[in-house]
């Protein structure tokens, strides 16, 4: 937490303080309106201290709206002012290598990028969280049983119900969205919750409206074991657990945990196989694939597995499962002309890879954690056809 309040604390002040003594002091000698440049920094430090530090263990659980609306508010000042800042530092630099270049449209094109990095913010804010979209994709193997050929998948992941408290509507929305995929099969690959298993409550009616003939299938992500929730005792932490198990269960989810169901269509079978969530550390990793695999040898696989970077870890080398649906990485619940910052952490962290004749599909979610923001990763539908 000290380590995120000084990187905060940065990337607030620098911008302010180069913009203030660049252009606020040269522009006015009113001490009122150069007090007033800094009031917004200030308020939203007293907000972040505030929540971060005065309100007990638990803030982000405790008061998920109030820090996120805080969170895109500080990203509202710092990403415009710091666009505008390196736009200015390049002026500053071009005209101190070439005297005869003027700084003044460096100084445009900052204002201009930073409006637009202000509005798209806007954006992503209060429609990018709902702008679900439908993704459709195949997988192709000669492996895939006749039956099988044109089998409809629909991958849900990363729902995150605690940030939609108090939006139940667009959760209705979703779930009109993937009936009418007519799918054959829905799978949800983990992170229900955000913190705890009661922020379910209230949308189960809801989420049990998701319909295919072959069932809705489910897996734990890490968010799912509200290890980022302090409990005030190890019998508590497991009571929340058990309680989202017994949820999923009463809204004819069946949840895999280390285990397989076989799924029968047009006379031929191919083995579902789920466990549990398996990241790089700090992540949790519980998976027990070997014994989930049991039974299904000589099957076509598909394997549900919450984080993709299991797949190079132990899927790939330990198994000859063709095709893993992973979710985790929200695309970091944003994608810039293709890119994202996920990039940095995860070499799979969207769509379809193949090694050889094997895939993985990595779905970027439906929720969000911490920002009420989406751009560019829009919250996914994928619809994913097997074809022999």
């Amino acid at each position: 937490m000290h380590r995120i309040t000084l990187i905060f604390i940065l990337f607030l002040l620098i911008p302010d303080i180069y913009i203030y003594f660049v252009y606020i002091v040269q522009k006015t000698k009113s001490k009122w309106l150069r007090c007033a440049y800094g009031l917004p920094t200030l308020l939203l430090t007293a907000g972040y201290v505030y929540f971060m530090f005065l309100t007990g263990d638990n803030a982000m659980s405790n008061h998920t709206q109030a820090i996120g609306r805080l969170a895109i508010a500080i990203m509202l000042f710092v990403f415009p002012k710091t666009v505008f800042m390196l736009c200015s530092l390049t002026g500053v630099l071009a005209h101190c290598v070439i005297r005869r270049c003027p700084r003044s449209p460096f100084t445009v094109i900052g204002l201009v990028l930073g409006a637009v990095s202000f509005f798209n913010i806007l954006y992503g804010t209060f429609a990018g969280i709902t702008r679900f979209e439908v993704k459709e994709t195949e997988f192709h193997s000669a492996d895939i049983p006749e039956g099988f050929d044109g089998y409809r998948i629909v991958q849900l992941s990363d729902i995150h119900i605690g940030s939609w408290q108090g939006n139940p509507e667009a959760i209705k929305l979703l779930v009109e969205m993937v009936n009418a995929q007519n799918p054959d099969l829905i799978v949800f690959t983990g992170d229900l919750v955000n913190q705890q298993s009661h922020e379910i409550d209230g949308f189960q009616d809801i989420l049990s409206q998701l319909h295919a003939p072959d069932g809705v299938y489910s897996i734990l992500g890490n968010h799912d074991y509200g290890t980022y929730y302090r409990w005030k005792s190890r019998k508590a932490e497991i009571a929340n657990l058990d309680y989202l198990i017994r949820q999923q269960k009463a809204m004819g989810w069946k949840l895999l945990n280390n285990e397989h169901d076989i799924l029968y269509h047009k006379g031929d079978s191919i083995a579902l196989i789920g466990v549990e969530n398996d990241g790089e550390p700090p992540f949790s990793q519980f998976a027990d694939l070997s014994h989930a695999m049991e039974g299904t040898e000589g099957m076509f696989q598909i394997l549900l597995s919450h984080n993709p970077t299991h797949w190079r870890r132990e899927v790939l080398p330990a198994s000859g499962i063709p095709l893993m649906l992973a979710g985790h990485t929200h695309a970091m619940q944003g994608i810039l002309f293709g890119h994202s910052l996920a990039e940095l952490i995860y070499p799979e962290w969207r769509g379809m890879y193949h090694e050889g004749n094997r895939a993985l599909y990595v779905n970027i979610g439906i929720g969000y954690v911490g920002l009420p923001f989406r751009f560019g990763a829009w919250p996914e539908i994928t619809v994913l056809t097997l074809r022999k």
